[in-house]
């Protein structure tokens, strides 16, 4: 399993020898390192955790700086885990950086998506909204929103104003375009989630 965490920097665009432009997304991965191994010995199944970000101490909980002692580590501010099918080509202490991944790789990109807010349904769930002439009364409201005397409640999931955005979001079937060692740049194709700055998973699909 091919598996790096990264900052999203931002997008941008690159041309293709016809000419035409491909909108990409630039992704910063310094060198991840391998903070953890789980087995199937002792946890149940194989995985790597892996650490992106130096931090100080005193910015993490202390058990999960005595973790970091334990291993002669420095403490990292992001800790991720990935399955694999073995273990054996692993270690403490390990970097894995951006090389891992080649031009055409088929990615998957995990991140937290920009938080909006409290939304109407009309911006959460493009709801086409009522009438807007004058005298309608109904504009943005979302409407009837169930049966009355059955089953006297409102189903589970219907689309209601509420909170929009600010979480986990994973965009599928990326594919790697560059790979940029020297300055620790992956170019993907299309848009990842989260703002600039935002941590990501990247993972091979």
């Amino acid at each position: 399993m091919k598996a790096l965490i990264g900052t999203k920097v931002g997008m941008t665009q690159i041309f293709n020898e016809d000419g035409t432009a491909v909108p990409v997304t630039a992704i910063e991965v310094m060198p991840n390192v391998v903070t953890g191994l789980r087995t199937t010995a002792k946890d149940g199944y194989e995985a790597v955790q892996l650490g992106y970000e130096e931090v100080s101490e005193k910015k993490i909980a202390k058990p999960v700086v005595g973790q970091f002692k334990k291993n002669n580590l420095k403490p990292m501010r992001h800790l991720e885990e990935v399955r694999v099918e073995s273990i054996s080509d692993y270690r403490i202490g390990q970097k894995i950086k951006a090389g891992i991944f080649k031009i055409g790789d088929s990615v998957k990109v995990t991140g937290i998506s920009k938080g909006k807010g409290f939304a109407g349904v009309v911006k959460r769930y493009h709801f086409k909204g009522g009438p807007a002439s004058h005298g309608s009364m109904f504009h943005r409201a979302p409407g009837s929103i169930g049966a009355s005397s059955f089953p006297s409640r409102v189903d589970k999931g219907k689309k209601l104003p509420g909170r929009m955005g600010g979480r986990q979001v994973t965009s599928l079937n990326l594919k790697v375009t560059q790979v940029d060692e020297a300055k620790n740049i992956l170019l993907l194709s299309g848009s990842v989630p989260g703002p600039r700055g935002g941590i990501v998973l990247i993972k091979e699909a």
